[in-house]
């Protein structure tokens, strides 16, 4: 019998077993398929160092099988074979102006109000063009051709929010890709906590680990008010140009419904070993160092000589992609070429007019475009100058080298703080530069080896992850086409407005109820008073009274 029994659960199992693989086959069957998915990238601001980054998560999509089309206002420098791309660039006059722009910040001292002047003042062009970009016949016409289908679109945030209704008009989830770490306007779209306590802004530097001190956290909070105040003017703009986009069409939503529709945001940072550590919502997904290859590409053989040959090491010198030599002040360079061209150690210069140099030195290259990465990543490089720049920063950690910071506006000052402060290198002041403090900062940063050591700690946090950055875009990518737009995962709070994500209603309420109860209790005490004060000047008068009687 009880053989039987066991027999009989026996063929149970196994048809359990048969059925729960019919199942599985079913549903694999009938799954929404993620190889070979149509996957659209909007990238239309101006920059080549935010370019990088995005082009690097769609390079890793495109090296997963996906049919990647890309839209940007540059050509790119990191691209892959099956790429579709189309360019749609900025008109010369509107280049000169951006350029006279970035020309004008160079010369002005990096602080926190120059920061707020340039989104106000030159970068309002760098804000405003993208706009144009989706109005051009050659992006519209992706729309307009019904025989194009895309099922993901991933947009490269750069103040332009209104660019979120492109999941709408395409009828697919939408990516956000951003070349920093999360910041307020990236945290509202996606439900991340605001924490102005705990959390700096990209202008006020703590190193891992340390907490804000008060000074730090009043800087912190006037910051938070600055750039939520340019958020309320951003937000006005972009409300003006989704209309513009996207008013004419009746099957469009609304620009408040479009922001509640990005399914997740990947974040160029690595809160683990770059800080601040802080509570993130599943949508948000760090891929730190995209850009930085596993194993870097063979270098421009020019370049691999000049390295290979640099007997006592060699310095990277690039003060990134918007920067343009003669945005610097003349002085500035002759100061700089004097302090370069007489070190013993070789110097590759990132200089963009190559007709006209700065002068001429047995030991400096000079290269209008330079593959940053793969360069760091030569062990001759002993030294990066650099305008502190994210990307160029997370390079040079990543290769352990240390770096002399010259920054001039946006992130750039806040980033060369929290590596001076953790120990990878020297900031200095590219307006006020000596040529002294030049010599006596690279003097130090090539003798002292307590920065290279510091930063191969750092180097080994950085890459110690469960997945890669670029395992990360592919599954998480794949995981939003999987699941439609993955809206189970979306944290509550892009459906809450601030006054109910702040509980102010509640904190109302309450203060209403203790009002009202405490108005109550006057009133009681009051009745309770004048109660006993009546009785006792009863009593006194019938005391009085029968004195007077007895009298």
């Amino acid at each position: 019998m009880k053989d039987v029994n066991m027999t009989k659960r026996g063929r149970n199992l196994i048809s359990c077993t048969a059925l729960g693989l019919v199942l599985a086959m079913i549903a694999v069957i009938h799954s929404p398929p993620v190889d070979g998915a149509n996957i659209l990238g909007v990238f239309t601001s101006h920059s080549p160092s935010h370019l990088i980054i995005h082009m690097s998560v769609m390079k890793a999509l495109a090296e997963d099988g996906h049919n990647v089309t890309v839209v940007s206002s540059l050509p790119p420098k990191v691209t892959h074979k099956s790429i579709k791309h189309i360019v749609i660039p900025m008109s010369e006059s509107d280049e000169k102006t951006l350029n006279d722009g970035m020309s004008v910040l160079a010369k002005e001292k990096p602080s926190m109000i120059t920061t707020m002047k340039t989104m106000f003042g030159s970068l309002q062009l760098l804000i405003n063009k993208q706009v144009d970009v989706l109005d051009d016949e050659r992006f519209t016409e992706l729309y307009r051709n019904k025989g194009n289908k895309f099922d993901a679109v991933v947009v490269g945030f750069f103040f332009n929010m209104y660019q979120v209704g492109l999941g709408a008009k395409f009828n697919c989830p939408l990516i956000v890709s951003w070349s920093g770490p999360p910041m307020e306007q990236i945290d509202a779209v996606i439900g991340n906590p605001i924490l102005t306590a705990s959390v700096p802004t990209m202008n006020v530097a703590v190193q891992l680990g340390q907490v804000m001190n008060f000074k730090q956290r009043l800087t912190n909070f006037f910051a938070t008010i600055s750039f939520r105040a340019l958020g309320y003017y951003l937000e006005y703009k972009n409300a003006g140009f989704y209309e513009r986009l996207f008013g004419n069409d009746p099957s469009m939503i609304s620009y408040e419904q479009a922001k509640k529709n990005v399914s997740v945001v990947f974040c160029n940072s690595h809160s683990i070993s770059e800080g601040p550590i802080r509570p993130n919502v599943p949508g948000v997904v760090e891929v730190g160092g995209i850009q930085i290859k596993n194993k870097p590409d063979p270098l421009p053989e020019d370049i691999k000589e000049f390295l290979d040959n640099s007997k006592h090491g060699a310095i990277l010198f690039s003060l990134g992609s918007n920067l343009k030599g003669d945005h610097i002040k003349p002085e500035a360079i002759d100061k700089i070429f004097k302090t370069l061209s007489g070190l013993k150690q070789n110097v590759i210069w990132k200089w963009d007019d190559l007709k006209n140099t700065p002068g001429k030195s047995a030991n400096i290259l000079y290269k209008k475009w330079l593959p940053q990465d793969d360069i760091l990543a030569h062990p001759q490089i002993k030294l990066f100058i650099t305008h502190a720049g994210k990307g160029g920063v997370a390079e040079s950690q990543y290769h352990a080298v240390p770096m002399l910071a010259l920054p001039v506006f946006a992130d750039q000052p806040g980033n060369a703080d929290k590596l001076v402060q953790s120990g990878y290198g020297i900031r200095l002041d590219l307006i006020t530069l000596k040529t002294d403090e030049l010599k006596a900062a690279i003097k130090e940063l090539l003798q002292n080896p307590s920065y290279a050591n510091k930063l191969q700690k750092f180097s080994k946090l950085y890459r110690d992850r469960p997945m890669t950055a670029r395992d990360l875009v592919i599954y998480w990518t794949n995981y939003v086409l999987r699941h439609h737009g993955a809206a189970h995962m979306q944290s509550p709070l892009v459906h809450m407005n601030s006054i109910e994500s702040s509980n102010v209603d509640l904190y109302v309420l309450l203060a209403v109820v203790l009002s009202i109860v405490l108005m109550i209790n006057i009133v009681l005490f009051k009745f309770i008073c004048r109660k006993c004060c009546g009785s006792k000047r009863c009593s006194k008068k019938n005391t009085q009274k029968t004195k007077v009687k007895k009298n």
